[in-house]
């Protein structure tokens, strides 16, 4: 028998931002689009090639920092409202002002943005090994992936519309975050939403925010040469699997 003929699928990867590895993030999302030949990967550091995002099937981000123009902001909630499909990675829904010795503020400065993705990054505490809770077993994203343990930042975000996001990870936490404008975290909810599933129109958002990566040279604002490299959930094999299991959501699969 022949090999099945697949159809060729246009995808879209936005990897840039701060205060990250992005070269190494990039190139690991990339050996796992790699592993479907079909798939057709245009590769940007920004959101503002909206032409060829809306061209494609759906539209993957590894970034932080990276603040859309409205006129992005406005064509990609449009693209996804048309059916579009969005798998948002760790700082994709973050901004900060980071000016030390000045603590971290998050500006609400894109919120068409922080909305289509149903939330914004405000704070974390230090990384720090944290226990991730399957939210909904039966699903198949997250389906026979026990709860486990990651050495990565814990996002605190500041949600919208939280009730008509569908959790698939979670956590609790509790606590203060020095270096950071927004630090008292003591009587929040103590669930804080570490992947979800967003239904916009005829399209949706799945969002993980697991994923921190940093090497030597990547913090400049603060020192020239950083004296950790860190990896985090990328060298858990739990996140492997969500990704991969986020790509095939990406797809349209359903398994």
């Amino acid at each position: 028998m022949g090999e099945e003929q697949l159809e060729r699928v246009d995808a879209y990867l936005v990897a840039g931002g701060r205060f990250h590895d992005i070269d190494y993030a990039r190139l690991e999302l990339l050996k796992l689009l790699a592993e479907h030949p079909n798939v057709r990967v245009k590769v940007g550091s920004d959101y503002e090639d909206t032409g060829s995002i809306a061209a494609s099937s759906f539209l993957i981000s590894y970034t932080c920092d990276i603040r859309p123009s409205e006129k992005a902001q406005s064509e990609i909630r449009d693209w996804v409202e048309q059916g579009g499909r969005f798998f948002a990675l760790h700082g994709t829904n973050a901004a900060l002002d980071f000016n030390p010795p000045e603590p971290v503020d998050a500006p609400r400065c894109f919120p068409v943005w922080a909305e289509l993705l149903g939330s914004q990054f405000i704070s974390h505490p230090p990384i720090q090994l944290f226990p991730v809770e399957v939210a909904d077993p039966d699903h198949w994203l997250v389906e026979g992936i026990d709860s486990f343990e990651t050495d990565d930042e814990l996002y605190l975000c500041e949600y919208h519309d939280r009730e008509n996001l569908h959790p698939l990870l979670k956590t609790e936490w509790q606590g203060e975050t020095r270096g950071f404008v927004e630090n008292d975290w003591n009587s929040c909810d103590p669930v804080h939403l570490v992947s979800y599933l967003k239904n916009f129109g005829k399209g949706a958002i799945l969002y993980n925010n697991l994923g921190h990566c940093r090497g030597h040279w990547d913090m400049p604002e603060a020192v020239a040469y950083y004296p950790d490299v860190d990896r985090c959930s990328w060298e858990n094999p739990q996140y492997h699997e969500l990704l991969r299991r986020g790509i095939r959501w990406a797809l349209g699969q359903q398994s």
